[in-house]
C-alpha cells in the first residue's frame, strides 16, 4: 500500500500532516525551512509587485544608473542597459519561481534537488555570502542617510567623526530586529513602503528640475549631455554594465523560491514579478541619471551618491525628508532581498541547530566583516568590481537549477525526500551531487579566465550570459545516466493525494 505524502489542489502541492510528522525530527528540517502549506500562500499579484517596487527603488539602483554615466555612457544608454539587463534576469527568476509556488519550498531546500542534501549548503552559502555583502552595502547606505538626518538636526553631531559609525550600527540593529518578525511583516512593510518611495523619487526629480531652472538652464541640457567614453570603449563599458545589471538581481534569480512559496498561484507570482521588476528598475534608474545630470549643472560635478546629493541641498528640512526616504528605501530592500535569503541559507547549514533568527544575526555580523565602505569607494569598484565579479560566479547556478527542474526532472518532486538523510533519492553520493559541482566550476571557468587575461576580456564582459547558457546545456548531458533521483509520473501518482477542493 503506497503512502500518500503530498496533497495537490489546483496544481499546488503541500505535505500531508503524516509526512510532516515523519520529517519533523530530521536534522535537515526546521520550521523556517518547512514547505508552506496552502493556507500560508496568501501573497497576491499586488503583494508581489509591491515587494519588487520596494526592492527595486533603492539606492544601489540609483547608483547603478549614475555610475554608468560616470563610466561614460549617456543617460539613455544607461537606462537601456538597465532595462535589457533586468529583462534578461527576469527569465531565470520566473523559471526558478515555479517550484517555490508549486511545492512551497524555500531556496536552500530547492538547491537540494540538484546539489544533494549536503551539497546544497555549498550552493546556498555562495549566494548567502553575497547576500551578506549586499546587506553590508545597504546598511552602510542606510546608516549614511540616518547620519545625514542627525547631522541636520544637530551641528555637534555633524562635526563628530564617529557619527557615521554610530548611525551604521543603529541602522544595522533596526534591520536585524525587523527580520525577526518574518514574512508577513515584510509583506506589510513593502506594501506601505512602495508609495513612500514613489513620492521620494518624484520629489528628487522636482528638486533637480527647479534647481537647474534657477541656474538658467533647461531640462534638455540634462538629457542632451553626450556620452564621455573614449574611442572603442563603448562595448566594453556597455557589456560590462550589462553583466553588472544582470548580476544585480542574479542573487534573487536563485533564491526567489524564498518568496514565491508564499504566492497564492503561479499567475500571481508571474504577473507580480513582470509588473514589479523591469519597469520599476528602469524608472528609478531614470531618476538616478536625471538627478546626477542635474548635479553636473548645479554643483559642477557629477555626484552619483544620492546621500551626498541630499547633504549638498543646504536645507535642513529637505535633507531630513530626503534622508528619511533613503532610510525607508534601504530598509525595504535590505530585509527582503538580503536578510531573508541569507538567514535561510545559513539555517540550512544546520537546520536542527540554527534558526532563521540566529541566521539573521550571523548575516548582520558578516555584513560588517565584508567592509562595505570599500565596495562603495567608487563607481568602478561597485559596478565592475563587486557586481561584475559575483555575477559570473552565480550564473551557472541559475542555469543548473532550471535544467534540473525543467529538463531533467520535468517539474516532479518528492518533497518529503528533500528533508531525509541517506534514504533520500536526493542523497546522491554521501549527500553531494558531484556532477552538479563539476558543471558549476566548468561553466564559470571561461568568465573567470577572462577576468585575468585581458585578450579574453570579452568572456568576463559577457560572463553571466555565457555561464548561464553553458550550464543549461552541460548539466543535462552530465546527468543523463543518473536516474535514481528522478520521480516518474507513476511514482508521483503513488505518493500524491489529489483533492478536488478549490483553493480560495
Amino acid at each position: 500500500m503506497s503512502i500518500k505524502t503530498q496533497r495537490e489542489i489546483n496544481g499546488l502541492y503541500e505535505l500531508t500532516s503524516s509526512a510532516t510528522k515523519r520529517i519533523a525530527d530530521s536534522k535537515y528540517y526546521n520550521k523556517d525551512l518547512a514547505p508552506t502549506q496552502l493556507k500560508e500562500r496568501s501573497w497576491k499579484t499586488h503583494n508581489i509587485a509591491a515587494l519588487w517596487v520596494g526592492m527595486s527603488v533603492c539606492i544601489p539602483t540609483y547608483m547603478m544608473a549614475s555610475g554608468l554615466m560616470a563610466a561614460g555612457l549617456s543617460w539613455w544608454q544607461a537606462i537601456l542597459n538597465i532595462l535589457i539587463g533586468n529583462l534578461i534576469v527576469l527569465i531565470p527568476m520566473q523559471l526558478n519561481s515555479h517550484a517555490g509556488t508549486k511545492y512551497g519550498i524555500p531556496y536552500p531546500v530547492f538547491a537540494r534537488l540538484s546539489f544533494g542534501i549536503k551539497g546544497a549548503n555549498i550552493a546556498a552559502m555562495a549566494r548567502g555570502l553575497i547576500g551578506a555583502g549586499w546587506f553590508g552595502i545597504q546598511t552602510w547606505i542606510g546608516g549614511g542617510a540616518l547620519n545625514s538626518v542627525l547631522a541636520a538636526l544637530s551641528p555637534s553631531w555633524a562635526s563628530w567623526s564617529g557619527g557615521i559609525w554610530v548611525s551604521f550600527l543603529i541602522f544595522w540593529a533596526l534591520n536585524v530586529w525587523i527580520a525577526y518578525k518574518g514574512p508577513e511583516t515584510i509583506k506589510f512593510m513593502e506594501s506601505w513602503g512602495a508609495p513612500i518611495l514613489g513620492f521620494l523619487s518624484l520629489s528628487l526629480m522636482a528638486w533637480a528640475y527647479f534647481s537647474v531652472k534657477s541656474h538658467g538652464h533647461g531640462v534638455m541640457e540634462i538629457l542632451n549631455m553626450p556620452a564621455s567614453y573614449g574611442q572603442g570603449e563603448f562595448w566594453k563599458i556597455f557589456l560590462g554594465g550589462l553583466t553588472a545589471n544582470i548580476a544585480f538581481w542574479s542573487t534573487l534569480a536563485l533564491n526567489i523560491p524564498d518568496f514565491s512559496r508564499y504566492a497564492k498561484s503561479q499567475k500571481d507570482q508571474f504577473m507580480g514579478q513582470l509588473l514589479g521588476l523591469p519597469m520599476t528598475m528602469a524608472a528609478f534608474a531614470f531618476v538616478g541619471v536625471f538627478v546626477t545630470g542635474a548635479t553636473g549643472i548645479i554643483f559642477n560635478e557629477f555626484i552619483w551618491d544620492p546621500v551626498a546629493v541630499i547633504a549638498k541641498i543646504g536645507s535642513p528640512a529637505a535633507a531630513i525628508f530626503g534622508a528619511v526616504g533613503v532610510v525607508v528605501a534601504t530598509l525595504t530592500t535590505n530585509i527582503a532581498a538580503n536578510v531573508v535569503a541569507t538567514a535561510n541559507d545559513i539555517s540550512n547549514l544546520k537546520p536542527d541547530k540554527i534558526s532563521f533568527s540566529t541566521g539573521a544575526l550571523i548575516t548582520g555580523v558578516l555584513g560588517m566583516v565584508i567592509m562595505p565602505w570599500k565596495l562603495l569607494s567608487s563607481a568602478g569598484a561597485y559596478i565592475f568590481g563587486w557586481l561584475g565579479t559575483y555575477g559570473i560566479l552565480l550564473a551557472p547556478l541559475a542555469g543548473i537549477y532550471i535544467a534540473d527542474y525543467y529538463i531533467y526532472r520535468n517539474k516532479q518532486i518528492h518533497v518529503e525526500d528533500l528533508f531525509k538523510g541517506e534514504s533520500s533519492r536526493y542523497w546522491y553520493q554521501n549527500g553531494y551531487n558531484k556532477k552538479a559541482l563539476q558543471v558549476w566550476v566548468l561553466c564559470a571557468a571561461p568568465a573567470i579566465v577572462g577576468k585575468f587575461i585581458s585578450s579574453l576580456g570579452f568572456l568576463a564582459e559577457n560572463g553571466w550570459i555565457i555561464g548561464f547558457i553553458l550550464s543549461i546545456v552541460v548539466y543535462p548531458l552530465m546527468m543523463r545516466e543518473e536516474e535514481n533521483s528522478v520521480l516518474s509520473e507513476d511514482e508521483n501518482m503513488m505518493i500524491t493525494e489529489f483533492s478536488a477542493e478549490e483553493a480560495i
